[in-house]
């Protein structure tokens, strides 16, 4: 018998950021390769009824966008990842 909200695992990739509850991604407003800085809007998650919106934690590079507008997550699943420590691409 599994879970029904697994915990998220120690193998996450740094500046990953995980669905607090299973939801749709409706939209997505940053594409990889994008610099952010703290608190910009990456996507947007609707669950409950309800959008919630997913900002960047620090500033960085968007790294991984795992999950495309219109695409179920459960929660704990990986939304984005920011790397602070990546430069944009020229």
């Amino acid at each position: 018998e599994l879970p029904r909200f697994p915990l998220p695992t120690a193998e996450l990739a740094a500046g990953s950021l995980l669905a607090p509850l299973p939801g749709t991604v409706t939209r997505v407003h940053v594409e990889v390769g994008r610099r952010v800085a703290a608190g910009d809007l990456l996507l947007t998650l609707e669950a409950m009824k309800l959008e919630h919106p997913v900002l960047a934690p620090t500033d960085g590079v968007v790294a991984d966008l795992p999950v495309p507008a219109g695409g179920q997550v459960d929660t704990g699943a990986v939304l984005a990842v920011v790397d602070p420590d990546l430069e944009a691409p020229r």
